[in-house]
Order: structure tokens, then sequence, then C-alpha cells
């Protein structure tokens, strides 16, 4: 594969990130409106569904029930499973821990990868980035306040969060059938709706009024959630894990602190301290040294 090439990857999965970080402030317009974490999840995975099937139609044969197992594990470990574990602990914990717990996935991702495909270890300037990268998004995260309060059912659900994500990072580059890759990204959203289903008939009935889904608040927020954060960014993120690798794609996890952080700045005017710019700093510094040169590294299982 050639540089220009990898360049639109790393371009795809920058701007996924972006998007992913202006999701939470999206999500916590919807809140204040009433409506719960589940009810924004189905709702915008139904949206992101509707729309995947739209720009593509056609169905594949799948070529192998191992291949219809690994759909099944990435629509739950990207979707149902993932988001469930997350909100959940924000019940039981502090949204800082989450975060904090978020910072890993790019570590816990290079661990799996290399467990499952046993390729090279990572090597001293990708570790070194990588720490680097970690400690400015812990700065960005605590942002001065320097307080970690340990709430072990809360945090311990946010650990399986990015444990989840990081499954669904691999289980991606364990896809051997040749599908197209916006059926892929489709098949994840059905699988991810069929899966949170029950939690709608057993724990709570989806309620939201249509006089609530009519404000343009809601409704604008619900169409950047499904049309934008999920169909697009989740094909986005999924083009760049076949084509950089895991481990390169979930590096840019550390900028989601950061982006969420300046987003709520002009949102909601609350301020970028000094904290903040050393660790977007740090972030980058780090990104870059990680990113070695063209060759460095894995190939594309990394």
């Amino acid at each position: 594969m050639n540089r220009p090439n990898t360049f639109i990857y790393h371009l795809a999965a920058l701007f996924t990130i972006i998007i992913w970080g202006i999701t939470m402030v999206s999500t916590k317009i919807l809140l204040r409106e009433g409506l719960s974490p589940e009810e924004i999840m189905i709702i915008r995975f139904i949206m992101a569904y509707i729309f995947l099937w739209i720009l593509y139609p056609r169905s594949h044969r799948i070529k192998s029930g191992r291949d219809e197992l690994i759909f099944v594990g990435i629509g739950v470990t990207s979707g149902s499973l993932y988001f469930f574990l997350e909100n959940t602990a924000l019940v039981y914990t502090s949204a800082t821990n989450v975060s904090l717990f978020c910072a890993l996935i790019p570590l816990t991702t290079a661990v799996f990868t290399y467990l499952a495909f046993r390729q090279k270890p990572l090597t001293k300037r990708f570790r070194t980035g990588s720490v680097i990268s970690l400690s400015g998004t812990v700065l960005v995260v605590l942002n001065g306040t320097f307080t970690f309060e340990v709430n072990p059912l809360g945090d311990f659900l946010a650990f399986l969060a990015i444990i989840s994500w990081s499954v669904y990072g691999v289980l991606v580059k364990c896809l051997k059938g040749d599908y197209n890759s916006l059926f892929v990204t489709r098949k994840i959203f059905f699988y991810g709706i069929l899966t949170i289903l029950p939690y709608f008939i057993i724990a709570a009935p989806f309620d939201v009024p249509a006089s609530v889904l009519m404000k343009p608040a809601v409704w604008g927020n619900l169409c950047f959630l499904g049309l934008i954060a999920s169909s697009l960014c989740y094909l986005m993120w999924m083009l760049s894990i076949r084509n950089l690798g895991v481990v390169k794609t979930n590096n840019y996890i550390y900028f989601s602190p950061l982006v969420t952080i300046i987003t709520a700045h002009f949102v909601i005017s609350e301020h970028i301290t000094l904290y903040v710019a050393c660790g977007a700093l740090l972030i980058v510094c780090g990104l870059w040294i990680a990113k070695g040169k063209p060759g460095d590294h894995h190939h594309k299982n990394g």
C-alpha cells in the first residue's frame, strides 16, 4: 500500500475520533431532554442501519459459520455490550474514571492483538510514544484536579468496556471473508440492535414521547449521532483498522478527551486550562513518536 492511501486512512481515523469526541456533548444535550442512554443508543443504531441499507441494500452470502459468529461478536463488542457497560459504569463511578479507563484502550488493544496474531513485539519507539500520549491524555482528563476515587463496581465495568472495544478491533482483523465494508458496518448495527432489544423487553420499555423527538435539539442531535457518528464513523474506523492495523488506528483514541474538552469549551463554556494545553502537546508528540518511519511497527495486523 502506498503512502498517500495510508495517509487517507490516518485522516479517517483522526476525523472519526474528532466526531466521537463531540458526541459526548451531543449526548449530554439529549440526556437533558429526557432520553435515557439506552434509548439514545438504539435510536442512533436504527438510524445508522437504515441509512447504510439505503446506501448499500445488497446482501452477501456469509461464507462460513465462523464469519457469522464474528459478525455477532463485532456487533456486541462495539455496540450493545460496550455501550451498556460504559453507561452503567457512569452510574457507579465518575466520568473522569471512565475517561481514564478509556485512555487505556490503545494499550489493551495492542496486547490483545499481539496475543491473537502472535506478531512481532511492539517496538521501543511505539511503546515510548504510547506512554507519552497516555500521559497527555491523563493530564487532559484530570485537568488539574489530580483526584482519583476508587469505585470498585463502576471502575470494573469501565474496565470491561475497554476490553470489549479492544476485542472488537481484533475481531475486525479476524474477519477473513471478502465482504463489502458498507455491508460489514451494516451488520455491526444489526447485531447491536438485536442484542440490546432484550433490555427494553426486560428492564425498561422504550418510552420517548413524539413531542420530545420533534424538538430541533433532539432530532438534530440524533441525526448527528445516527448518520455521522455511527454510520459514517464506524465505516471509516473499520476501514482504518483494515488498512492501518488495529493498534495504529486505536492510538488515535488518545485524542478523544481532548476533543470533548475543546467542544465543551465552545458549546457549554468550559475553560481550557494549562494542563489541557500541555496534555494536548504530549498527545501529539507521543503519536508522532509512535508512528515512526514507514514500515515500522506492524504491518496490517498492527
